[in-house]
Formats: structure tokens, C-alpha cells, sequence
């Protein structure tokens, strides 16, 4: 493995290791088997879209789109704020445990794809961890394409990671109580961080 692979896997993962808003609901939808294996692998193919974009491009994006930033962070909030509510309603409505194997899912395929997409593109932090920071150090490697592949990787990994986790968490999850509250939590992030991404000239 060479400095720039390893490199690229070790920023990448200390970046998006952390329950933000993404993880937050990338586990909910694990541990209620809402299609886990596809939330993962659209997550982590929208990573290293947006981490092979940031390494060779990134000088260019900042210069020719200056107000990128500024409007997806309106929209990041928007959706973190209807995500927050419907984690908010499903817990004072309280009325249903985790989803068996026999059960079938309030939403299909599709409709889960497309809130992972949604949930990925619109959320400011994705942009500035895989674009501007990662893409900032992949700029600065004498191997980019190894750079790439250790940072695409550790997102792989991470993804896959919290798909294959909730299983483990899932039979701790049966009573809708649990629910309620592992629901409640799942807002409070959304909310949390959808609050601390409004600028401060707004606050």
C-alpha cells in the first residue's frame, strides 16, 4: 500500500466517522431492514463521486460556482428539518416495533434510493468533507489515483459497515418504547445539526 492510499483512507475515515445526520439515518434505516445494502452503496458511490470531483477539480469548482455553498446549505436544512419531524412524528405516534423479515416496508426500493440520495446531496457537510477537505488533500499527493481509491474505500467500509450493524442492533429494537426513543434521538440529531449549519448571521 503506498503513503497516498493510505493517506486517503485515513482522512476519509476520520472525517465521516461521526453520528451526524447521514450515519444517524443510515442506521435507522439499517435496523429497520428498509434496504440497508442499497442506502450503502448509493452513499458510498456519491462519496467517491464527490472525493474523485474535489481531487480534480476543486480549484475550479470554488472559482466558478461561489454560491454553491451558501444554497445547499439552505436546502441541507430544509430536508434535515422534515427528516427531524418525521422521526419526531413516528415517535409520539409510537404505535409500531422494528420491522420483522416477514414485514414489509412502508416505502420500496426506489423511494428508499431516492432518499438517499437526497439526504447525501443535500447535506452541506458531504461537500465540505469530500470536496473541499479531502479534495484540498488529495491536490497536495503524488499518487491522486491511490489518494482516491484509500478515501473511496474508507467510506466503502464505513457505509457497509452500519448497513451489516443494525442487524446486531435490531432484536434490542422490538417494543415500539424502544422505538419511541431511539425515534426521538434520531430527531433531535437531525434538528441539532440542521441548527448548527445555519450561518451565524442568521442566528
Amino acid at each position: 500500500m503506498t503513503p497516498s492510499l493510505l493517506t486517503g483512507f485515513g482522512i476519509s475515515l476520520g472525517l465521516i466517522v461521526a453520528i451526524g445526520a447521514q450515519n444517524a439515518w443510515v442506521l435507522n434505516k439499517s435496523m429497520r431492514r428498509e434496504y440497508p445494502w442499497v442506502v450503502a452503496a448509493i452513499c458510498a458511490s456519491i462519496d467517491a463521486t464527490l472525493i474523485t470531483l474535489g481531487v480534480y477539480s476543486i480549484e475550479s469548482i470554488q472559482q466558478r460556482l461561489p454560491t454553491l455553498v451558501p444554497v445547499m446549505t439552505w436546502l441541507g436544512i430544509a430536508l434535515l428539518c422534515w427528516l427531524g419531524g418525521q422521526a419526531f412524528k413516528r415517535a409520539w405516534q409510537g404505535n409500531s416495533g422494528l420491522l420483522t423479515s416477514q414485514q414489509r416496508s412502508v416505502y420500496n426500493g426506489w423511494q428508499i434510493a431516492g432518499q438517499a440520495i437526497a439526504i447525501s446531496l443535500l447535506n452541506p457537510h458531504v461537500y465540505l468533507d469530500t470536496v473541499v477537505l479531502i479534495g484540498s488533500v488529495g491536490v497536495q499527493q503524488d499518487n491522486k489515483v491511490a489518494f482516491v481509491v484509500g478515501a473511496a474505500s474508507a467510506s466503502l467500509l464505513w457505509f457497509f459497515a452500519l448497513a451489516g450493524f443494525g442487524r446486531f442492533l435490531g432484536p434490542k429494537l422490538q417494543s415500539p418504547r424502544a422505538w419511541r426513543i431511539f425515534d426521538t434521538l434520531i430527531g433531535m440529531i437531525m434538528l441539532l445539526v440542521a441548527v448548527s449549519l445555519i450561518p451565524a448571521t442568521h442566528r
